[in-house]
């Protein structure tokens, strides 16, 4: 089942409450997300992206997740 934009955006506010999150992409299923946090400082790319990763709690898992591609783009801010 294909994700919207939003339901995105609240998995992972629900984790990073205080990030600035950018979600986009309309067909629900290859989405694109840019995700600048202060808790990422001092963490490489390949942490900042698990933790977002993480936060959605599944949806992406395998062939039968709900979310098939997430183009990740994370950062502490500047």
């Amino acid at each position: 089942m294909p994700m919207q934009a939003s339901e995105i955006e609240d998995l992972i506010r629900a984790a990073f409450p205080n990030a600035e999150i950018t979600v986009e992409g309309t067909d629900g299923v290859h989405m694109a997300a840019m995700v600048i946090d202060e808790s990422f400082r001092g963490q490489n790319r390949v942490q900042q992206q698990r933790a977002v990763y993480a936060a959605l709690k599944g949806k992406m898992d395998g062939a039968n997740g709900d979310l098939h591609a997430l183009a990740l783009t994370t950062k502490a801010p500047d």
